[in-house]
């Protein structure tokens, strides 16, 4: 997501960045680029207009061209601006306390990923330490029950369903089951349609009315671009959202969405779906996608992915293996799959400050992973905790039980040799280490 936007405006700032002296043309010609890069990613004219009236107001004043550092003066203004177009700051839930039920109403059109959401927001908030149910009350579309009752089995959640059919009975029921069996957050899904029409809108204000909901989210497609914001602006009108969760915002859409939903309706963007699995929907942060987009990284996002993948205690063994020159294939394979649990490899490269750009997509190659971990699992337990006694014999097997070649085996050790000296020589950095290791451990 916002791929081509924030290639466009890395660029940009990369122009004037760096440039010891600016003039009123400089920052014209950029702020011009700037709106031009906006409207192509589909964000709202309206908006547009606001933030180049606002940037440039701000940015032509004597503090910029006078600045010690006026190029970097400008990129500031910039970015503060896209902040407050994204939201100014994190918009947390607001649920009650853990012995009272809380009520969160989700709504959409079919279509949104609306289902998946509730799943994914009950994943996250029984992460955070609630006790949540998840409540079926979309009786419109065919198999939704039994895809939010499979979805709920996957994530380890509870769903409340019945074969009633009318979806307010079902609201007021499933919150006298969460009451009674100590539930402290009920998400409903609620019924959408292809489009916004009159009877979808009279049947959510009436559950709207039976949940007495404390959070009222529309799940709105990413995709969908400036047509998210008309919708998101529909459903507020009628029935005063709280906020929005927007989906595929992994996808390549052009960010109009996430660009103009505050501005337009006035309702932050409390999550976002980056990805198919349960644990893909993350807080939506708007500083920290104003400097993704700027090509300035996102290091806090990157350091909690690897809180969440790597545990302190693992990480000072595998560095007293790598001291000891004792790691072998069975931990490079666990790498693997804790990378894997980070996310995809483009999205963490674009978390690193300055490798946007500069690392093209093209160069990661997310299948060489793939093929490496088929040729591991491939090798019996002796082979992966001492890869010397692979000889040529072995890497045909191995080979053959992993549908490659026996080039790519001996690439592969080749490669685990090779890594296995460059990680020994790091272990000997030990102010590096603890910084690290300190990171790691924060928060926790």
């Amino acid at each position: 997501m916002l791929e081509r936007i924030s290639d466009k405006l890395t660029d940009i700032v990369r122009q004037i960045s760096g440039k010891a002296h600016i003039s009123e043309k400089n920052i014209h010609d950029a702020i011009s680029e700037i709106k031009l890069a906006l409207l192509e990613a589909d964000v709202s004219l309206r908006v547009v207009r606001r933030f180049v009236n606002q940037t440039t107001e701000e940015a032509s004043g004597e503090r910029v061209l006078r600045s010690v550092s006026p190029g970097q003066q400008f990129v500031k203004i910039v970015h503060d601006k896209l902040v407050q177009l994204l939201g100014d700051s994190r918009q947390e839930l607001k649920l009650k306390g853990p012995d009272t039920l809380s009520t969160v109403l989700l709504l959409g059109l079919q279509g949104s990923g609306k289902t998946t959401t509730a799943a994914k927001l009950a994943v996250s908030l029984k992460k955070g330490g609630r006790k949540p149910l998840l409540v079926a009350a979309d009786l419109v579309r065919p198999a939704a029950m039994e895809q939010l009752s499979i979805l709920a089995e996957q994530g380890g959640v509870e769903v409340y369903k019945e074969s009633e059919k009318n979806p307010v009975k079902v609201v007021t029921r499933g919150l006298q089951f969460a009451a009674r069996h100590q539930y402290d957050t009920a998400i409903i899904d609620t019924s959408g349609r292809l489009q916004i029409d009159t009877e979808m809108m009279r049947e959510i204000r009436a559950v709207k009315k039976a949940a007495a909901a404390d959070e009222i989210l529309l799940v709105a497609d990413a995709m969908t671009g400036q047509s998210a914001v008309d919708i998101a602006k529909a459903f507020d009108e009628e029935l005063e959202l709280t906020g929005v969760i927007l989906s595929k915002f992994d996808s390549d859409a052009r960010g109009g969405a996430a660009l103009s939903v505050k501005s337009i309706t006035g309702k932050p963007i409390k999550f976002i779906g980056v990805g198919e699995k349960l644990e893909d929907l993350e807080p939506f942060y708007p500083e920290r996608i104003a400097t993704r987009i700027l090509g300035m990284g996102d290091v806090v996002s990157l350091v909690e992915k690897a809180q969440s993948a790597i545990d302190v205690r693992e990480a000072e063994e595998l560095q007293e293996k790598l001291a000891r020159a004792s790691f072998t294939l069975e931990d490079y394979l666990d790498q693997f799959r804790r990378v894997r649990k980070m996310g995809s490899l483009q999205s963490l490269v674009e978390m690193i400050p300055g490798a946007r750009g500069l690392i093209e997509e093209s160069q990661i190659d997310e299948g060489e992973m793939k093929r490496e971990e088929a040729i591991i699992l491939a090798m019996t337990r002796a082979e992966r905790r001492n890869h010397r006694i692979i000889g040529p014999s072995r890497r045909k097997r191995i080979a053959r039980g992993s549908g490659t070649a026996v080039y790519d085996v001996n690439k592969l050790l080749k490669k685990f040799e090779k890594s296995r000296l460059m990680m020994k020589k790091m272990t000997r950095n030990k102010k590096a280490q603890s910084a690290f290791l300190s990171q790691l451990g924060q928060s926790r």
